[in-house]
C-alpha cells in the first residue's frame, strides 16, 4: 500500500504527493529515452492525430498548425504526448476531459487554450449551460476576475457557435 502525503501546492495540481521514501512498491522512474522515435513515438503521433480529429471533427487545430511551421518540435510533442499519449487515455470520457480541461484552463486564466476546448466541448455535446456551471465553480478555485474573463471568453465562442447561451 502506498503511502502518500499532501504538500502544498503539489497537493493541490496532482492531489496526492507520494513519496518514494514513505512507500515501498513506488516503481523507479523509467529510464530516459534516446528518442521519440525510440519511445513509440508514431505510434503516440498516429494516436495523438486520431484524438485530435475526434474533437475537432476533422477539421484540425489552427494553433496547432501554424506552430508546425516555425516549431515542429513543440507541435510532435503536443501531438504525440498531450494528446497521443494524455488525453487519448480511456479512463474519463470525452465529455468529462474537456469539462475538466475548461476548468483548468479558467482557473488558469488560459482564455485562449479554453476556448479551443469550449469549442470542443460543445461538439462532443456539452450543453452551454454545463460550461457556464464551470465558470462558477471558478469563482471558488480561481476568483471572480478570473471566472469573469472565462465568462467572456465563453461568450465568444458560444457566438463562434451560434450557440445560444
Amino acid at each position: 500500500m502506498t503511502k502518500c502525503i499532501a504538500s502544498g501546492v503539489l497537493a493541490v495540481a496532482a492531489g496526492l504527493l507520494c513519496s518514494p521514501a514513505l512507500s515501498s512498491d513506488v516503481a523507479p522512474p523509467a529510464p530516459a529515452r534516446a528518442d521519440a522515435a525510440s519511445a513509440g513515438g508514431d505510434d503516440r503521433q498516429s494516436a495523438g492525430q486520431a484524438v485530435m480529429n475526434k474533437l475537432s471533427g476533422g477539421a484540425g487545430q489552427p494553433v496547432l498548425n501554424a506552430l508546425r511551421q516555425d516549431f515542429p518540435f513543440l507541435a510532435d510533442a503536443i501531438v504525440g504526448y498531450s494528446l497521443g499519449e494524455v488525453w487519448g487515455r480511456g479512463r474519463l470520457d470525452d465529455r468529462t476531459r474537456q469539462l475538466a480541461a475548461v476548468a483548468a484552463f479558467a482557473a488558469q486564466g488560459n482564455l485562449t487554450v479554453l476556448k479551443v476546448h469550449a469549442g470542443y466541448a460543445l461538439r462532443l455535446g456539452v450543453s452551454p449551460d454545463e460550461l457556464k456551471e464551470i465558470v462558477y465553480l471558478t469563482t471558488v478555485t480561481a476568483g471572480f476576475p478570473r471566472a469573469i474573463d472565462a465568462a467572456n471568453a465563453l461568450r465568444e465562442v458560444f457566438a463562434a457557435n451560434g450557440v445560444r447561451p
